[in-house]
Formats: structure tokens, C-alpha cells, sequence
């Protein structure tokens, strides 16, 4: 396989990835990139340039590929080609279709854009390269940056995979209002690298410029290996002091956001109606209860709360909506451990069943929040399962008194389905992915919700002033949002007023503003670096993407004409909307037809198949490693493939022997397919998407050193079988509290202050000392818990002879002091690629404590699942304890 060079480079959100096939290294060398974003008042704009030259003495093909906001829409793409440029034209999706299936015909490509993580769309378009030759692309796109937690947060990942000559980011951001607060942040930043970063700050404006030179970028000053991978964030929020929020007007069409704050929360009543069918089982309902467990702490003492939770059958936690006080709150997070999954998927019963306890509820607070918070994973297998008539049924007993939000639990749920449902009364959908931090995903979402103090805002304009008002009534207000309104002014107006409705905790709110039309024109005057249009195209990319949302839960007639609206503007702005569709035409001779369509977040559904009825979306998001066709290939190649060992002596250079490092790989000679094999430890290494599989290729011992961290005051250590090479027993260690945790496969032993506490596994149970909480899940797994520590999690596995599997939550916690068989990975071990040869996708180099391992990824069965028919993708390796 060609060695392959990538580019990657997120901007708010956002990545560019540029990937060139080429036969030696770095034949095609990316000499230049540039990242130019301006923000106008939350509104960015964001052109992408970068310069490539083919120094090979033959064709060359480059991709060029930019992972963008799935919020932010594409305006322009052109490539120059030896001085001639060649521009993508956005046309209807139909037109444009009709165009590349012509093209099809005649047997050229299409790139498509797809959607490539939960906040990432990625859009690529390939070109072939002349010796010699040089290429520039550049792409732009807007988008309106949405306040969340009380700060706008712009993220640029950056992972270039090369050293680049001239390697230039600039933020520049101007808010008339007035910059609050302004930081950056890094996971890849080094004192070198630092001296690179400026930041210059006024009153209304900011830069910042981040210009790493050559040896800047380099890891060592031998190699070419780049320092440039990780995550580049800047934060801000701007200042606010006129209560009813601020005016902008430029070229006759004006802004308004509204954001007050400092204002008492409306009391919550609040209804978790959780799954808990068959689907659900394993990671999905352990993270659904960790988060659920943060989210009662989090639970004010005025807030009423209870919970539903249902499969085929719906259960009601208690029968009516009980207060958050202490004594409540334990009660609930008793319930909580206690969840387990199995059976069908009643949604519309278990919905129902919400309302009612809301409709019944007594003694609530006079002015309060009601809402209903739906977590599932799949669709209605049973009861009511026709989706048009559960959202019939649900919309007819909300009936505008409370808010729905349906959050959708990975790939098998249908997100348009949820997102009707939610947008037709009063609420969101939002997709929660299955990834190692589904719990945090869950709680911030949570935390998003959890501070309403507006409800029933009204904003008022001058009817005979203003035409093409965006939305101006809304439900709800959160602490830390934002509102955001836009028009067009009809005609010469001196002054602007509006006046804001609403009712707040206390009491009923009338808030008025005038804006004076020419001063407010003036702030934007002379803002030379500033795009001057902005507020209009902000009006156009708003009103876009409100019309899409009307549509959604629109009558088919009232969908049409909503559509049609959005469509005529997408075009008038070359937007790539879901309506319409950019076609690239490139040079004759070449597959010169690519079409860049925006995808929706229902294009995540309806995943293709692997043999065995493995999923490829379920294999790409689910497990952490396989990200690429070629990891995809290599399953399908490893999975029921004979497979053998070898020992593997550290690279050269190598003076420490930390593993005997044992790794899998194909081999002709033998037959054990590697996917019914389960490792024996599992875990994840801190900051990088890698799993690592682990075996303790030893004999029988009473105590095995697995992991120790003074400034945690934890310490782990595991036995193996007599007759089974696992782990039967684990002892974990606390300094604060003084206490250990013995788990066998009989049972569960806390003890403390010399006395113990017995949990067996025939039974759930919960045992707490001085904050350390030991849960134990019948049959399942043990759970051990303490605030500000790492979190130990042991599955009770059922297989030919019964084992124990162990791994951690919370690894960011571990100090750099950590040690042991398992420690030394979460300090020491980081994955990279082998610079000296010609390196297979699914190998890399592991490097622990400078000793450097060749390690290729495998196919586990994870302990970790209730179900563990599909595999987990991890680096296998043998350690010596």
C-alpha cells in the first residue's frame, strides 16, 4: 500500500485534512497553509488555503479534505491548477444531481460530503498532480456561533502529519459589545511551541495568531516528525449591560441578542424516562446510570423530579413527582443502580405515562418549568409502534403545557423520528454517541437544561418597519444561551425599538430598547478586516436554518412551501444547504465530476453490513480504534482468520524491557479466530483514541502489581486462575478512606475500620463508607466510586470457566506517578507511526518508558458488554507480571 500523507486542521469545530498518495515520503510536499477566520459578532467566516507541490518525477493524486461544523454551511471552493482555476458552482440538489448521474454514466467519481463525527461533516474533492506542478485549494464557509455554558468556543484541531514551511492560523474577532473574557487552550502546546501563540486584546477586538516555524513543529531536531496533533481552543463571551439585550444595523438589515443574566431559576419539574430494553444492555445503561447518578446531584432543592423507566413493560419509580431534598435524591440514586436492561421498547406508553404524572402532580411550585427528558436507543418494537401516530399521541397530551427533549442513544434509534417529536413540543433532539464519554455527553446536555429563568419570551418590532423577521417567540430561556433575532429594516427608520415580553421566576417582565439607526451603523464603519455584508448574510444563514427546522415537523403542503423558501435562499447566498449541492468540475482527463452535498443527521442511520452482521458505522463509532478503510479491511480479513504468536524484542535503541511483548497476527500455519478470544485486561490510552488489549502471559499467582498511584491513594492488584489464564480476584486498595475491595468470583468483600461487608453476586446491592461507593450489579459487575478519584469498574464474566475483567473511568484523573503492569500505560505509553518502513495500516509502534514495541491491532470480545458478539478494536499485547 502507498504511503499515505494527511493534513488535518479543525476550525470551529472544523478540520482540514489534506491527503496525498505518494510513492515516497513526502513527494508532495504541503508547503503552505493558511487558516483565516473572522468573527463578526458570533457570525464566522472562514476561508481555508493550502499550497501543495508535487517534487516527484511523475502525476501525483492529492484529496483534499475539510471536516467543517455540521452547523456551518460551505460558501466557495476553487482549486488553481497552473494559474487556471476551477470554481465549484452550487447549484438545487436535483439540478446538480442530475448532473453527476450524467457523469456517473460516463464513468467518473463523485465525492460526496459525509458526516464524520457528532459535531463533523467532511468534504473532500481529489486531483491529479503533474511533476513538478504546484495546486492551491481553498475553501470557505460560515456559520453563527451558538453560546452554550456561557462561553462561544471556537476549536481548530490541528494535525498536519508533516512539518509545513509556512504554517499560519489567525483568529480575528470583533464584538462591538465588548469582549468579556478571552483564552486559549492546547493539548499539544510545548514552551517552544507557546513562543509561537500571540494574542493581542482590546476593548471590542482580538487576534490571535498561532506561527509555528520549522523547528518549532519538529518533536526532535533529527526528525521530521511533527509536534502539530492535538486540539487548539479559544474561548470567549462578550459583556452585556443593557437588559434587554443588543441592537446591530449594518446595510439596513439589524441583529438583536438577547442574553440576560444574574436572574433566580425557575424551580424544574423534571420526568427521566429511560430505556432500559434489551438494546441498552452493557455500556449503554452503565453510562445512562453514572450520568443519571451526577445529574441528582445536580438537582436544586426546589426542583421535583422522578423517574420512568420502561422496556415492553413501563414502570413508574414512584407514583407521583417527588422534591429534590437529600433524603429524596439517595432514594433515587438507589433506584438507579438498580437498572438493568432487557425486553422490547414501548416509547409511546412510557411518554404517556410521563404526562400523566405531570397532569396529576400537586403542590407544585406556582411558577415552575415543566419538562420531560427521553433517553432510548432504538425504535418502538412494542405496544404503539407506528412512529407518525406515537407523535400524534404525544403532541395531543403535551399540548404546549410541557417541554419534551428525546435524546438518542447511538445509530439504531431513529433521529427523525425523536426530532420531530421534540421539536413539536417545545424542545430538542440531540444525538448522544457511544463513545468512552457517553456519561459526559449525557450530563452536559443536562447541565444545558438545567437553568431555565425566561419562560414565554415575546420579542416585538415595529410591524410597518421590519419584514423577513426571523423566529421571535420562544419557550424557553437557559441560563447561559443565548436569543438571537434578525431582519430587514423596510424603510428609513431613526430609531429601532423593541419590546421584550416574558415571565421570570419572580414575576412578569416588560423590557424595552431603542436603537438609534445611524450611530449603530457607525460601529461598523472602517472595520477593514471585517466582511461588511454580515448581518445580512447572518439574516439569510438564521432564517435557512429555521425554515429547515419548521419543516420537520410541518404538514406535507406547509413542508413544501418552507423548503421552497429555504431553497431560493440558499441560492441567492451560495449556501450548500441540505437543498442544494456544489458540483466541481476539474481538469479534462481526470474523474472531473465531484458533487458535495450536506448531509443530515439521519444519514448516520441505516449503517451498511459486515460479514457476520458486524455494522460499519456500529464498528467505526462504537469501538474506539477503526476509524479507516483500511482498519475496516483488516477486520475483514482478521475476523475468523487463523492467527499466531511471536515475541517481539524491543526497537533499537532500547535499553529498558518493561513487556515481553507478545503480539497477534496472521499466520497461515495456524486456526484461532482472534474474535472469540477475550483479553484479560482492557483500557484506554489517556488522551488518544486507542484501546489497548492486554495479557498476562504468567503462571497462577496470589498478587499481580496491576497499578498504583500515590496521589490518588489507589492501588490494584489481581490474581490469575489455577486453571484459567484470567483474573479471578481483584483487591483494590484506598489510603482515604483506609479501605480495600476484594472481588472474586464468588463475591464481593469491602472492609473497613476491621470490620467487612459481604456483597454477593446473586443479588444488586450498594454499600457506601466515608464516600467510597461499592455497587455492586447482580451478575454483571462491581462499581467503586469516590469523589475526585478514578473510577474502578470489575465485569463478572461468564464464560468457560468464570473470570473478572477490570477497567477505569475518570483516567484523566491518574498522576504522572502512576506505576504497575497497568499504570505504566496510563503515564508512559503512547502509539506512533514507524518513520523507518513501509508500515501496514494495522501496525504501529508502541512506545513505554522508551522502550518501543511493533504492536498490531486485533479484534477482542469486550468483557466490558453484556453481549460481546461484536468485537472491540484494540493493540494486543502480552505482558509479563
Amino acid at each position: 500500500m502507498e504511503e499515505r500523507t494527511l493534513l488535518a486542521l479543525m476550525v470551529f469545530s472544523s478540520v482540514i485534512v489534506l491527503a496525498e498518495t505518494i510513492a515516497q515520503k513526502h513527494a508532495i510536499e504541503i508547503y503552505s497553509v493558511h487558516v483565516d477566520c473572522k468573527v463578526t459578532s458570533r457570525f464566522a467566516h472562514t476561508i481555508i488555503t493550502s499550497k501543495i507541490v508535487n517534487r516527484a518525477n511523475e502525476s501525483r493524486e492529492a484529496t483534499f479534505e475539510v471536516e467543517l461544523p455540521k452547523t456551518a454551511f460551505i460558501t466557495n471552493f476553487s482549486m488553481s491548477i497552473d494559474g487556471k482555476v476551477y470554481l465549484g458552482i452550487i447549484k438545487e440538489k436535483a439540478s446538480a444531481q442530475k448532473e453527476y448521474d450524467t457523469a456517473v454514466a460516463h464513468g467518473q467519481s463523485a465525492g460526496l460530503v459525509k458526516i464524520t463525527g457528532r459535531k463533523l461533516e467532511q468534504f473532500h474533492v481529489s486531483v491529479s498532480i503533474a511533476a513538478t506542478s504546484k495546486v492551491t485549494f481553498e475553501l470557505a464557509y460560515e456559520e453563527l456561533l451558538k453560546r452554550q455554558l456561557g462561553k462561544y468556543e471556537l476549536l481548530i484541531k490541528v494535525r498536519p502529519k508533516q512539518i509545513v514551511k509556512h504554517f499560519q492560523i489567525d483568529v480575528h474577532i470583533f464584538e462591538p459589545q465588548g469582549i468579556r473574557f478571552l483564552e486559549t487552550d492546547s493539548t499539544f502546546m510545548t514552551n517552544e511551541l507557546a513562543e509561537a501563540l500571540t494574542k493581542v486584546q482590546n476593548e471590542t477586538k482580538a487576534h490571535i495568531l498561532f506561527k509555528p516555524t520549522v523547528d518549532q513543529q519538529k518533536i526532535n531536531p533529527e526528525l521530521d516528525e511533527t509536534l502539530l496533533n492535538g486540539d487548539f481552543v479559544v474561548r470567549y463571551d462578550v459583556k452585556r449591560d443593557a437588559t434587554a439585550g443588543d441592537i446591530q444595523i449594518v446595510n439596513g438589515y439589524f441583529v438583536h441578542y438577547f442574553a440576560p443574566h444574574e436572574m433566580p431559576v425557575f424551580p424544574k419539574n423534571v420526568i427521566f424516562v429511560i430505556d432500559r430494553s434489551g438494546s441498552m444492555a452493557g455500556r449503554k445503561i452503565e453510562q445512562t446510570r453514572d450520568a443519571l447518578l451526577k445529574i441528582l446531584q445536580d438537582l436544586r432543592p426546589e426542583d421535583h423530579f422522578s423517574f420512568i423507566t420502561f422496556n415492553s413493560k413501563v414502570v413508574e419509580w414512584k407514583g407521583s413527582l417527588l422534591q429534590a431534598t437529600a433524603e429524596n435524591v439517595a432514594s433515587a440514586a438507589g433506584f438507579v443502580q438498580t437498572l438493568a436492561a432487557s425486553g422490547g421498547t414501548d416509547i409511546n406508553r412510557a411518554l404517556l405515562t410521563a404526562m400523566s404524572v405531570l397532569d396529576k402532580a400537586e403542590r407544585l411550585p406556582e411558577r415552575s418549568v415543566s419538562m420531560i427528558i427521553l433517553l432510548t436507543d432504538g425504535q418502538p418494537t412494542s405496544g404503539e409502534i407506528n412512529v407518525e401516530t406515537i407523535q400524534g399521541n404525544i403532541q395531543k397530551a403535551v399540548n404546549g403545557k410541557y417541554a419534551l427533549f428525546c435524546l438518542g442513544f447511538g445509530f439504531d434509534v431513529s433521529y427523525k423520528f425523536l426530532e420531530k417529536m421534540a421539536l413539536s413540543n417545545g424542545g430538542i433532539a440531540r444525538r448522544i454517541y457511544e463513545n468512552a464519554d457517553a456519561a459526559l455527553q449525557l450530563q452536559g446536555f443536562y447541565q444545558e437544561v438545567a437553568t431555565p429563568i425566561l419562560m414565554k419570551i415575546e420579542m416585538q418590532y415595529p410591524e410597518n418597519a421590519v419584514e423577513g423577521l426571523t423566529k421571535n417567540n420562544f419557550k424557553l430561556f437557559f441560563e447561559g444561551s443565548e436569543i438571537i433575532i434578525s431582519g430587514k429594516l423596510s424603510n428609513e427608520l431613526d430609531l429601532l425599538p423593541v419590546e421584550i415580553k416574558a415571565q421570570s421566576h419572580a414575576s412578569d417582565l416588560t423590557l424595552k430598547e431603542e436603537a438609534n439607526v445611524k450611530e449603530k451603523e457607525q460601529v461598523f464603519q472602517n472595520q477593514s478586516y471585517i466582511f461588511g455584508n454580515f448581518i445580512e448574510r447572518l439574516w439569510a444563514y438564521l432564517t435557512i436554518q429555521q425554515l429547515l427546522e419548521k419543516s420537520i415537523s410541518a404538514h406535507e403542503e406547509d413542508q413544501k412551501t418552507l423548503e421552497a423558501q429555504a431553497l431560493e435562499l440558499s441560492l441567492q447566498y451560495s449556501f450548500v444547504t441540505p437543498l442544494t449541492s456544489m458540483v466541481v468540475t476539474k481538469p479534462a482527463g481526470q474523474q472531473q465530476t465531484e458533487l458535495a452535498n450536506k448531509p443530515t443527521e439521519a444519514d448516520n442511520e441505516k449503517p451498511s453490513s459486515l460479514p457476520g452482521g458486524a455494522s460499519v458505522k456500529k464498528l467505526s463509532s462504537r469501538y474506539f480504534g477503526m476509524t479507516s478503510e483500511d482498519d475496516l479491511d483488516g477486520y475483514r480479513m482478521r475476523s475468523g482468520s487463523p492467527s499466531g504468536r511471536w515475541r517481539s524484542e524491543p526497537q533499537s535503541g532500547s535499553k529498558k524491557k518493561l513487556l515481553s511483548a507478545v503480539v497477534r497476527r496472521r499466520d497461515k500455519t495456524k486456526a484461532q479466530p482472534l474474535v472469540n478470544e477475550y483479553p484479560q485486561l482492557l483500557l484506554q490510552l489517556p488522551k488518544q483514541n486507542e484501546m489497548i488489549c492486554l495479557n498476562a502471559d504468567g503462571q497462577a499467582q496470589s498478587s499481580v502489581h496491576l497499578l498504583s498511584d500515590p496521589e490518588q491513594g489507589l492501588a490494584v492488584t489481581g490474581k490469575l486462575g489455577d486453571r484459567i489464564n484470567h483474573f479471578v480476584q481483584f483487591d483494590i486498595t484506598y489510603v482515604n478512606p483506609p479501605a480495600r475491595i476484594r472481588i472474586s468470583t464468588h463475591e464481593t468483600v469491602l472492609s473497613h475500620n476491621n470490620q467487612s461487608t459481604q456483597l454477593p453476586w446473586t443479588e444488586s446491592a450498594t454499600s457506601t463508607v466515608q464516600g467510597l461507593r461499592v455497587s455492586v450489579e447482580k451478575e454483571r459487575g462491581v462499581t467503586a466510586s469516590l469523589s475526585d478519584t478514578v473510577t474502578v469498574k470489575v465485569s463478572f464474566v461468564k464464560f468457560t470457566e468464570d473470570f473478572l475483567g477490570l477497567y477505569f473511568l475518570n483516567t484523566d484523573r491518574f498522576s504522572d506517578k502512576v506505576t504497575g503492569v497497568l499504570g505504566q500505560f496510563y503515564s508512559k505509553a503512547q502509539l506512533k507511526n514507524n518513520p523507518s518502513i513501509n508500515q501496514r495500516a494495522d501496525e504501529r509502534l508502541l512506545s513505554v518508558s522508551g522502550s518501543e514495541h511493533k504492536v498490531t491491532r486485533q479484534y477482542k470480545k469486550d468483557y466490558r458488554l453484556e453481549s460481546a458478539s461484536d468485537p472491540v478494536s484494540c493493540w494486543s499485547i502480552d505482558v509479563t507480571p
